[in-house]
This record gives structure tokens, C-alpha cells and sequence, in this order.
């Protein structure tokens, strides 16, 4: 396996990220490249959404990363990252306030701009 010999991008795992979930490697077979150096170019590419072909030269050749990135999701690693990570359920929930305000004054009442006059359900 080729060890990395790059500098770091802010993107990459650090040690203990990748310890967390290391284990999902497991019996996994061994190629070319780390599947460390492997998850942080996948991830270097969600965070800056570049072009698979305009990955950095310094990360493994874009087919490997793609080829790898495919049957991981093909194989559902990238869900099974996901749930270790975070669990089955959601720890935090969101609640926009304008929902909330619209949820409770919901009428059918508007206005047509075109027409400069309230909707007929109003009349």
C-alpha cells in the first residue's frame, strides 16, 4: 500500500476520526492505496465540489477514488459511516420560525400583484 506523502487538507480525517471509523474497513481488501487516503479524496470532493477529473494530483488517480467512491455507495459503507457516526436517530431537531408562523395563521387569504385585489375567497 502507498503510504501519503502530501500535505494535509483541511478536508482530511484526523486521527481520531479515522479511528472511529476504521472498523467499517475491516476485511475489506487491500489495494494500491490506504482506504484512508481514499475516503479523505471523497471527501475533499464533497467539500469543494470539484470535478472528479479535477481532483488534486497529490490524492490517488480520480478512476481509483470514483471506483471506490461507486462501490462504497453500491455496498452501502457510505450509510453505515453515517449511522456509526451519528446513531439511528436524530440527536437535534430544527424548526424554522417562519413555519411555525405560518402553521398557525394559515388562512386562505392573498393577494394577486397583478391584479392589485384581494382573492375572491376574501370578497
Amino acid at each position: 500500500m502507498e503510504k501519503v506523502s502530501r500535505k494535509n487538507y483541511p478536508t482530511d480525517l484526523t486521527d481520531s476520526q479515522w479511528a472511529k471509523i476504521e472498523p467499517l474497513f475491516v476485511g475489506m481488501r487491500k489495494r494500491k492505496f490506504e482506504k484512508r487516503e481514499l475516503v479523505n479524496a471523497v471527501l475533499y470532493l464533497v467539500k469543494t465540489g470539484c470535478q472528479w477529473r479535477n481532483l488534486p494530483h497529490d490524492f490517488p488517480n480520480w478512476k481509483t477514488v470514483y471506483s471506490f467512491f461507486m462501490r462504497a455507495a453500491k455496498n452501502g459503507l457510505w450509510s453505515k459511516i453515517v449511522n456509526h457516526l451519528t446513531g439511528d436517530e436524530p440527536t437535534k431537531v430544527i424548526i424554522d420560525s417562519q413555519s411555525v408562523k405560518t402553521t398557525y395563521a394559515a388562512t386562505s387569504r392573498g393577494f394577486d400583484g397583478g391584479k392589485k385585489q384581494k382573492d375572491a375567497s376574501d370578497i
